[in-house]
């Protein structure tokens, strides 16, 4: 099968991660997956959630959009009341990141992830945990640096990719239109210890074996290794 970008089934889009985007958040990224990218900003508020008031550890929570002419079409801004698409990545997201995180260490301050989707051709929600490791990373190390934390309170790195039946075929890092056509469509949200911290996979037309899982989510965790090669050298860029 020719791709529409002539990539091979196991080949990621072009990635890019561009550490500091933002200069006055405590950290930030843009992250660039093909024709997708994405700004991923951290806020440092010394307050948490009511329900964990008292309690002596931190938070970490994630809020998502997309710009009006982030697609071919322009989709309306969201006012009032949120989309259940939109609610569900911001909690993706937010999940994703409160894996790999030492919560006890950060005291009674949260960290808020802002991601907004500048230009969207798939993978808008995995590109957006990829950047926002990225910019976590930065914001604890700000912490750190302002001696509010002893050390980085990092567990692992975590990365996301998709993967995808398209035409019969097994493909990694779906762009819109594989998307679009997918008969089985993940996306899978690993850390850099091999774990997993979730899968969502789904059958548009016939439903899928065990033996496809297994193998779709080899198929991601190669992807997922070549991101967090892309994390890892774009925090060592953060050192110079």
């Amino acid at each position: 099968m020719l791709r529409l970008d002539g990539r091979a089934n196991d080949e990621m889009r072009p990635v890019r991660i561009t550490p500091g985007f933002q200069p006055y958040a405590e950290g930030s990224a843009l992250i660039e997956l093909g024709q997708t990218k994405v700004i991923c900003a951290v806020s440092v508020d010394d307050r948490v959630p009511a329900f964990l008031k008292g309690e002596g550890r931190g938070w970490i929570t994630a809020e998502y959009a997309m710009l009006p002419r982030a697609t071919i079409t322009r989709t309306p801004r969201e006012e009032g009341r949120m989309g259940g698409r939109t609610h569900e990545i911001q909690r993706l997201i937010g999940r994703s990141l409160r894996a790999v995180v030492d919560l006890d260490a950060l005291g009674e301050r949260t960290l808020l992830v802002d991601c907004d989707v500048l230009q969207a051709d798939g993978g808008t929600r995995t590109a957006a945990i990829t950047g926002s490791y990225v910019a976590l990373v930065q914001a604890l190390n700000t912490l750190v640096g302002r001696e509010l934390i002893p050390s980085l309170p990092i567990r692992s790195a975590v990365a996301a990719t998709s993967v995808g039946i398209v035409g019969g075929e097994q493909l990694l890092d779906l762009c819109y239109d594989e998307d679009s056509w997918a008969e089985v469509d993940f996306n899978v949200v690993m850390t850099s210890e091999g774990k997993f911290v979730e899968v969502q996979g789904t059958a548009e037309a016939s439903p899928f074996s065990k033996e496809t899982i297994d193998s779709l989510l080899a198929l991601a965790e190669r992807g997922i290794e070549r991101l967090f090669e892309t994390q890892k050298a774009a925090l060592d860029n953060t050192k110079d």
